[in-house]
Formats: structure tokens, C-alpha cells, sequence
């Protein structure tokens, strides 16, 4: 159904925005003077929360949740105008940054333009328009199974952004949507822009069972790497959250990382990522534990795939801002800006995105992982757990040089001490 992805994209550094919270002004325009400082953490693309009218029936908060749109072909006026997103796409792309926006097809509000106009495209259930997931009370379900129009509206939605300048679309609960509107989709904006990244946000499988369960389809992580290029990193969030909340082993975790080696595609990309707008603040998991943070966070950038980090990650911030109030994040608590982007540097090349992979917990505290290609060996440690024991590494005995800090570090009979600083080093396999 697609072509073999581009396996550069694990090199992809994504940053999520949620324009609403990211300034004091909430706007593009404010946006627009973030975006150098954006660019030289060394971002690849921005990612940019829904952009477009909120519904005002049966809102969220006191601003309402971004996905709960009225109007899939207008902008939010409290970011600005069209003028002004076309400007940020502008400005963004002279900077040398690719812009990303959410999409959202599987609800709209329940006062949504399209309701009004096309009502046969809304599901319903005794009689009233309402959404198949009950705890989602703010919006109302497209039905695609009625009228194909749909599909072709929709559509023309993407070939609307595309033809502004859009370089990518990250698709909301993807796995709700059905395959065949997905792959038609998929081929039609791919002869506007090849170029084009798709990126699904699959769902948890907890909750996937749940749909399919209730009697309505819903696609699994291989269906959606058959269409997008990246996916969420969903499979594996309950063992991470589960870890982070000392509810289970670090080993749950990075046998599941293996275990997507063997049920992807070859060419699979995650979209790896520690928080977002729907998942409260790692620092807040971690008590802001500066050591431990530093570790996870190296930690996502060496892990196989692509990075996405949320808006305010970089200041350490345990506060996650509201989705549906003005709640504008706080960047002073700490600067991890340079640290981002030298270990965005650091976990950037051909060895990253085509090398072999491995990943396993030494015990319950540290991770390491592998990547190696005919001539390299590269090697991460990160003590997510702050242990203080001697690890069994995978390593010969000798002195070795961390990319992070410089500083050599010994392996005496198969064994190093555990530290607090994440070690990246390189082995030359030829030597």
C-alpha cells in the first residue's frame, strides 16, 4: 500500500505546540518569534496542535478543547487569521523548519459547520447525533459507512493545507478511521506532495479493544504502518507509565521496545516521545529528579525512531497545561536547550536510522541499547532508576570515551559502575 518509508525520518526531531498555551499571546504571531530559538535546539519539524474554530456547544473548560472543531477550513481567531498561519508556515519553512498540523476526522463539535450542512454524515444512536466513545461528550462522530462525500470533503480539507505549504499531518485517534478512506486519502495528497509525512496516532490497545469490543472497527499498529509513515508510541506507554508510577518492571518496558522489532515492518518508525498534550509531564512522575530526567530523556533520543518533545519539556516543568483553558507554559524552571540539542547531534545519522538495534534493562534502574552496522558499534547506557550498583555491560574490558561529557569510563571483568551522567560511546569495529 506505501512505498519502503524513508528510514531517514528516525532522524526527524519533532516540537509540539499548542499555540493557545505556548505564548502569553497565544497567537502565530507571537509564535513567530520562538521559532529561532525553536530551530537552533535543532527541531527538524513543528507539529502544531489543532488550528481551527472551536465549537462552542458543549465546550470544555472555559475555552474549549482544540478538538472539538467547527470549521475544518478557518482558524481559531484567537491564534490569528489565515494570513497570519500562512505567514507562520512561511517564515517557518525560510528557517529551515517543516511544519506539521493535527487532524482531526473522527468527530467534530456538535455545531459544527458541517453538521449544519450535511447531517447525513454524523452518526447517530437512537435518534441523536452523539459519538461512539461516551466519555467524549464535547463532539459527535462522522459516520463513514453513509455517504461517500464524506471522504471527498475531508479529503479536499488535506489538499487545502497541502497546497498552503503543510509539510505533514498527524492524524487524531487514526486507528478509529477507516483503512479505505485512509489509503484514498494517502494517495491523493501524495500527488500534491510526495514529501508529504503521515503520522498516525495509534491508539493504546487497551482502548482498542475496547472500541472493537463495543461492535465498531478499529485498526491495529501493522494496519496503520501500511499508510503512515510514523506512528505513536502507544504500545509501549502503559509499561513506561507503569515504571514511572512503580507499578511494574523497567524490563516490561524494553522487552516491549524488542518485541515492535518483531511485529512491524521492517522499515517501521515510532515516534518516541515522554509527554504530550494528553499525558501529564514526566518531570511531574520524577518530582523534577534532574538526574533521572537527563537519563530518560537521552534515553528518547537514542531510542530507535523519531523524537517529539512537547512544548516546555525543555524547561523541565512538572506542570501540564490545561487543554482547555488559557494555561501558558512557564520555560524558567530550567534550560535544557543546549542539552536537547547536543543529544539530538549525538543520536543523528545513517548508524541511527538503518543500523541494527538492540534494547534490554541491565537490572531495574538502567537501560541499554545498541545500535551497530558492519563498521560501528554505538553503545548508550542511561540509569533511568539512579543506581548505584556495578552493571553487567556488553562490552570488552578497557576504557571508554562518553560522547556526552567527555570523560573516559572503565569496564573491569565485564562490569562498570553505574553513574548518573547517560553514556553514549562509539566502538570502531575495524580497529
Amino acid at each position: 500500500m506505501r512505498e519502503i518509508t524513508d528510514t531517514n525520518q528516525r532522524n526527524l526531531f519533532i516540537y509540539q505546540i499548542y499555540v493557545r498555551n505556548h505564548t502569553k499571546a497565544g497567537t502565530f504571531n507571537a509564535l513567530l518569534d520562538d521559532l529561532d530559538r525553536i530551530k537552533a535546539m535543532g527541531v527538524d519539524m513543528i507539529y502544531l496542535l489543532p488550528v481551527h474554530p472551536i465549537g462552542k456547544k458543549q465546550r470544555k473548560g472555559t475555552l474549549g478543547s482544540p478538538y472539538a472543531i467547527k470549521d475544518y477550513f478557518a482558524i481559531n481567531e484567537e491564534h490569528g487569521d489565515m494570513k497570519d498561519f500562512e505567514t507562520l508556515i512561511e517564515t517557518a519553512h525560510k528557517k529551515g523548519l517543516k511544519v506539521m498540523m493535527d487532524i482531526v476526522f473522527n468527530h467534530t463539535s456538535p455545531d459544527s459547520v458541517l453538521l449544519e450542512k450535511h447531517p447525513e454524515f454524523f452518526y447517530k444512536k437512537n435518534g441523536h447525533f452523539t459519538n461512539r466513545i461516551g466519555e467524549w461528550w464535547d463532539v459527535i462522530d462522522f459516520d463513514y459507512n453513509k455517504d461517500k462525500k464524506l471522504w471527498t470533503y475531508l479529503i479536499d480539507v488535506l489538499a487545502f493545507y497541502t497546497k498552503k505549504g503543510i509539510d505533514g499531518f498527524r492524524f487524531d485517534v487514526a486507528s478509529l478511521l477507516p483503512y479505505d478512506f485512509l489509503a484514498e486519502a494517502k494517495q491523493a495528497i501524495q500527488k500534491l506532495n510526495p514529501n508529504t509525512i503521515w503520522l498516525s496516532e495509534s491508539v493504546h490497545g487497551h482502548f482498542l479493544k475496547e472500541v472493537r469490543d463495543r461492535g465498531f472497527e478499529g485498526l491495529s499498529e501493522a494496519e496503520l504502518f501500511s499508510i503512515f509513515d510514523l506512528a505513536y508510541d502507544y504500545d509501549a506507554h502503559p509499561y513506561l507509565e507503569a515504571y514511572l508510577k512503580d507499578e511494574g518492571p523497567l524490563s516490561d518496558y524494553t522487552d516491549w521496545l524488542m518485541k515492535q522489532e518483531e511485529i512491524y515492518p521492517k522499515d517501521y518508525i515510532k515516534m518516541r516521545h515522554l509527554e504530550n498534550h494528553d499525558f501529564g509531564r514526566i518531570a511531574g512522575y520524577l518530582n523534577r529528579d534532574e538526574k533521572k530526567l537527563d537519563q530518560w530523556y537521552a534515553f528518547n533520543f537514542f531510542n530507535k525512531g523519531a523524537t517529539m518533545i512537547f512544548s516546555g519539556s525543555e524547561a523541565y516543568h512538572p506542570h501540564h497545561p490545561s487543554l482547555f483553558d488559557k494555561d501558558t507554559i512557564d520555560f524558567s524552571p530550567s534550560d535544557k536547550h543546549a542539552y536537547f540539542t547536543k543529544l539530538h547531534q549525538l543520536t543523528t545519522g545513517k548508524i541511527f536510522s538503518e543500523g541494527t538495534y538492540q534494547v534490554r534493562s541491565i537490572n531495574d534502574a538502567v537501560i541499554e541499547a545498541t545500535y551497530e552496522d558492519e563498521t560501528t558499534r554505538v553503545i548508550g547506557i542511561f540509569n533511568v532508576g539512579n543506581s548505584t550498583s556495578m552493571l553487567g555491560v556488553e562490552l570488552p574490558d578497557g576504557n571508554y570515551k562518553n560522547a556526552l561529557d567527555h570523560k573516559s569510563y572503565p569496564v573491569n571483568d565485564g562490569k562498570m559502575k553505574a553513574v548518573n551522567t547517560p553514556l553514549i560511546i562509539t566502538i570502531n569495529k575495524e580497529n
